[in-house]
């Protein structure tokens, strides 16, 4: 094989792995099942919120001890939340959601968060089941 083939070779295997690299799917993320742990409450700041992307979920805690559960999945285009203090963000499309209701304050979505219903047990964030509508 001559140099000029070799390196052609080589540099098309580079380019077809950084291809897949960029735009391969994202490794799904875990079910949580009713009864299981979401997260710590040291994890979730007061007045604000934390993503937990194993979960799909977004806590937030609005107040000291209160905690609230919403789905991570924007209702606009169903980009995952990524940013949580006192709205939760949207960075697709720029939605952003109230902390306490995960009703829509601003942006393109139209729609709630899917909201959970979670205890906590010392610690421990459990999600009990789905909100009622």
């Amino acid at each position: 094989m001559s140099r000029r083939r070799l390196l052609g070779t080589a540099g098309a295997a580079a380019a077809v792995t950084a291809a897949s690299a960029c735009g391969g799917e994202e490794p799904r993320a875990q079910e949580v099942r009713y009864g299981q742990v979401v997260g710590q409450t040291t994890d979730v700041p007061e007045g604000a919120g934390t993503v937990f992307s194993n979960s799909k979920l977004v806590v937030t805690q609005p107040e000291k001890g209160d905690y609230r559960a919403f789905g991570a999945a924007c209702t606009h285009g169903g980009c995952t939340v990524q940013e949580v203090d006192e709205v939760i963000r949207c960075l697709c499309h720029g939605s952003e959601f109230d902390i306490s209701t995960g009703e829509p304050v601003t942006g393109p979505a139209q729609d709630p968060l899917e909201s959970f219903v979670v205890t906590v047990d010392g610690t421990d964030i459990v999600l009990e089941s789905a909100a009622e509508s």
